[in-house]
C-alpha cells in the first residue's frame, strides 16, 4: 500500500509540480454569463487562510516565478472570469466578509490563488471561489459533519455529531439544547456555521457575483488537519470522518457529483509516524480508490510535502507566499484533471 502511495504521489507530483509554467496570463474578459456560475468551496483551519505575505510573492514573481500573476506593466493581473470571495465567522456566528472581488492579488495569500487561475483557464463558465473557515478547529469535534455517530476511544465515549459534554466537570455526553446547561459548543458546530455562511453568499449570488443568476456548486477543497493530529481520539477517527465529511457537503449542498480534493499537511512526510502518519494517511487514502472505488474520477488527494518552502501547518509555513502558490496549482490541477474525467 505504502508502495502504491508513493507511486502516486511522484505521478501527481511530477504532472503538476510545473503547474505554473502551463498557466497563462488572464486576457482579462468576463465569463459568458448565460452559464451557471461553477461554485467551488474551500473549507479547513488556518491552512486555509491568507497566511502567504505578499512581500515574499513579490519577490518571487521577480524572480520569474508565477508570471500569470503579473501583467506587462508590472501590476497584479485580474480574472474576470473567477469571482474570490472569502467569509469567516466563529461556531454558528455572523459572517464576516473578507473578500468580494474579482481573483487578483490584494494582501496575503491563499491556495486560492493557484486553484482560482487553474480554474479560470481551464472552464467557460463563470467561476466562484468561496471560501468559509476559520483557524483552530478540527474535523474531529468543531467540523465534525452531520451524520456522524457517537463512538468510543480508549474506553472513552466521545460525542457524534451535535452532541456535547454535560458540563467540565461532567463528561457525561448529551444531546446539545440551545440554552440548557449543558456546553455552549457541541460536535459539528463549525461545520454547520461554515456552511450557514457559504449558502448565504449563494443566496445573494448577484451580490457575490455582478450579473449572475443561477449557480452550481461543482467542487470542494480540504486542507486541515493540524488540530487533529494533537488528538489521539481525532487521529484515530480522521479517515472515517473524512468520508463522512464528502457524503455531508454534497448532500448539504445538494450537489451529489461535486468533486472533492484533499491537500495532505505540508510538514508530514511519507512514513510518518504517530498521530501526524494517522492524518497523512487518512487523507492520501481519498484517493485510494482501490479502498474507495466511488472515488474513481470523483475524490483526489495531492501530497504537499514535495512542494512546501519550510515550516509548518502549526507556524502557518512561516508565511512562505510560495507555499500557499504551489499547494493551491497542485489542487488546482487535481480538480481540472477530476473535471475531465
Amino acid at each position: 500500500m505504502k508502495i502504491k502511495f508513493i507511486i502516486v504521489a511522484l505521478y501527481c507530483f511530477i504532472i503538476f509540480s510545473n503547474s505554473a509554467t502551463e498557466l497563462n496570463k488572464p486576457d482579462g474578459k468576463s465569463a459568458d454569463m448565460k452559464k451557471s456560475v461553477q461554485v467551488y468551496i474551500l473549507m479547513g483551519q488556518s491552512n486555509m487562510l491568507n497566511f502567504g505575505k505578499q512581500k515574499m510573492l513579490e519577490a518571487a514573481c521577480k524572480e520569474g516565478k508565477y508570471s500569470y500573476l503579473v501583467d506587462d506593466s508590472g501590476k497584479w493581473t485580474v480574472r474576470k472570469d473567477v469571482r474570490n470571495i472569502q467569509v469567516m465567522g466563529s461556531g454558528d456566528g455572523n459572517a464576516k466578509t473578507l473578500k468580494n472581488e474579482w481573483l487578483t492579488v490584494s494582501g496575503n495569500v491563499g491556495v486560492e490563488m493557484g486553484i482560482g487561475h487553474h480554474l479560470g483557464q481551464a472552464i467557460d463558465a463563470p467561476v466562484m471561489i468561496l471560501k468559509s473557515a476559520i483557524g483552530n478547529r478540527s474535523l474531529g469535534w468543531d467540523l465534525l459533519p452531520p451524520g456522524t455517530p457517537r463512538y468510543s476511544y480508549d474506553s472513552t465515549e466521545r460525542p457524534g455529531y451535535k452532541e456535547t459534554f454535560k458540563s467540565k466537570k461532567d463528561k457525561t455526553i448529551v444531546p446539545f439544547v440551545k440554552g440548557g446547561d449543558c456546553l455552549q459548543w457541541y460536535a459539528g458546530l463549525q461545520y454547520d456555521g461554515d456552511v450557514r455562511r457559504a449558502k448565504e453568499v449563494l443566496k445573494n449570488l448577484s451580490k457575490h457575483y455582478p450579473g449572475a443568476s443561477k449557480y452550481e456548486v461543482a467542487g470542494f477543497f480540504w486542507w486541515q488537519g493540524d488540530k487533529d493530529f494533537r488528538n489521539k481520539a481525532h487521529a484515530a477517527m480522521y479517515e472515517k470522518n473524512l468520508i463522512n465529511l464528502i457524503a455531508a457537503l454534497r448532500k448539504d449542498f445538494d450537489a451529489p457529483k461535486a468533486k472533492f480534493i484533499c491537500a495532505t499537511l505540508g510538514q508530514t512526510k511519507k512514513g510518518a509516524s504517530g498521530t501526524l502518519g494517522q492524518i497523512l494517511n487518512a487523507q492520501l487514502a481519498m484517493g485510494d480508490y482501490s479502498k474507495y472505488p466511488t472515488h474513481k474520477g470523483s475524490a483526489a488527494a495531492v501530497y504537499t510535502n514535495p512542494v512546501i518552502k519550510g515550516g509548518s501547518s502549526s507556524g502557518h509555513y512561516s508565511g512562505n507566499a510560495e507555499t500557499y502558490m504551489n499547494v493551491g496549482e497542485l489542487m488546482g490541477a487535481a480538480m481540472v484533471e477530476l473535471l475531465k474525467k
